[in-house]
């Protein structure tokens, strides 16, 4: 699916530029804000190459249904696999970013529901593995 392939550029593109205005741009007096920052940064990248996986298995499953359209349960775990990845990046990468911008923690903080989701991809993933098997 193009979707995730798009979603693994943008997000990969977005870490590199977070991680440049955290090296080389961001003021802070703490030394743990920026490293929280910059933590955002690579669970960003990690995360967006995790998309053009599933991007790629996206592609592989589409081939491998044929003519019939019928995707079974691997697809879906693909797919909630991605879901699952793009919403962690965001919840999570943005919540580090959220602290090194204002520089402390904020009054909502979505960094555990985030990481919940990149868990939840990561598992899908492995679901993907073991229904294909």
């Amino acid at each position: 699916m193009r979707i995730w392939l798009f979603l693994g550029g943008l997000n990969g593109l977005l870490a590199v530029a977070a991680g440049a205005y955290g090296w080389h741009w961001l003021e802070v007096s703490n030394p743990v804000i920026r490293d929280t920052f910059l933590m955002g940064s690579d669970y960003q990248m990690w995360h967006a190459l995790a998309l053009l996986a599933v991007a790629w298995l996206a592609s592989r499953q589409t081939a491998e249904s044929g003519e019939s359209g019928r995707q079974g349960s691997g697809a879906i775990a693909i797919r909630i696999a991605g879901l699952a990845f793009a919403i962690g990046i965001v919840l999570f990468s943005g919540s580090l970013y959220a602290i090194g911008l204002i520089g402390t923690i904020p009054d909502i903080n979505a960094a555990p529901a985030g990481g919940v989701c990149l868990i939840i991809g990561w598992a899908a993933l492995i679901w993907a593995a073991v229904v294909r098997a």
